[in-house]
C-alpha cells in the first residue's frame, strides 16, 4: 500500500479528492501547507506528494523544490485547461490530468516509487507474533489471518509504524479519516475497541490507552 499526501487548498474539493484517492487503495492524507506535510513526514512513511496545481498556481515551482528537500517525489495534478501552458521547468517527478482515473493514478504513483526505490521489497511490520503486510493488506497473528476493515487496517498500520508514540484522538482522526472529517473523535474510540477485539487476547496486548490523551502501540520488540 503506497501512502500519499495531497497538498491542496482546504474545502470541498480537498474532501472529494481524498475520497477519490482512497478509493484506489492508496492511503491518502491531506493538508493545505508545507508545515503540515513536514510534520507528518517526520512521523509516518510517505511515498509521494500529490500537488494540486490549481491551488498553488505560480507557487508550484517553489513548492516542488521544498517537497524535494524533504526527500519526497511530487506528482503534479493538473486541470485539462492548464496542460497547454505546462512549463517543463517545473520538473515534477510526474504529472496527471484531472479528473483522476484510479488505475492511472496507481500506475503513476507506482512508477515514481519504482524510479526512486527500484523493485518493491517486502513491507511487513512485525510486533511479536503480529505481522502487518502493507502491500497485501493482510494481518496475521501467529500465522492466523485476521479480517480487518480498511479503516481498522489503516489505524493499526499507523500505530504499529510508530511503537511507543502517543497519538491523540484528534491526530488519529485527521491522519486516518482525513481532513475535515465530521464524525468526531468518538469514531476513533469505536474503531480502537473493534480493532482490539480482533487482534488482542490475554497473551497478545498491542494497543494501550493513554487516559485523557489517546492511544499508543506497545513497543513489543523491547520486551524481554
Amino acid at each position: 500500500m503506497y501512502s500519499v499526501f495531497l497538498l491542496t487548498r482546504p474545502g470541498d474539493n480537498m474532501v472529494s479528492l481524498v475520497r477519490q484517492i482512497d478509493q484506489t487503495g492508496l492511503s491518502c492524507r491531506a493538508g493545505s501547507d508545507l508545515p503540515e506535510l513536514e510534520e507528518l513526514a517526520h512521523s509516518v512513511r510517505l511515498d509521494v506528494v500529490i500537488l494540486d496545481f490549481a491551488s498553488v498556481g505560480i507557487g508550484a515551482r517553489s513548492m516542488i523544490d521544498q517537497v524535494g528537500q524533504l526527500q519526497l517525489p511530487t506528482l503534479l495534478l493538473m486541470e485539462p485547461n492548464a496542460v497547454g501552458q505546462y512549463d517543463p521547468a517545473l520538473n515534477p517527478d510526474d504529472f496527471i490530468v484531472a479528473p483522476l482515473d484510479g488505475g492511472e493514478l496507481l500506475a503513476r504513483v507506482g512508477q515514481i516509487v519504482f524510479r526512486r526505490d527500484g523493485r518493491p521489497t517486502e513491507q511487513v511490520i512485525r510486533a511479536g507474533e503480529l505481522a502487518i503486510d502493507l502491500q497485501s493488506y493482510e494481518v496475521t497473528i501467529g500465522g492466523r489471518r485476521i479480517s480487518l476493515t480498511y479503516k481498522e487496517f489503516q489505524l493499526l498500520s499507523l500505530l504499529a509504524s510508530n511503537p511507543g508514540r502517543v497519538y491523540t484522538r484528534e491526530a488519529l482522526l485527521n491522519q486516518v479519516w482525513g481532513y475535515d472529517y465530521l464524525g468526531g473523535t468518538r469514531t476513533v474510540d469505536v474503531h480502537i475497541r473493534r480493532l482490539r477485539s480482533k487482534i488482542e487476547d490475554p497473551d497478545h496486548l498491542f494497543v494501550e490507552t493513554i487516559w485523557n490523551v489517546g492511544y499508543r502501540f506497545r513497543d513489543v520488540g523491547n520486551e524481554s
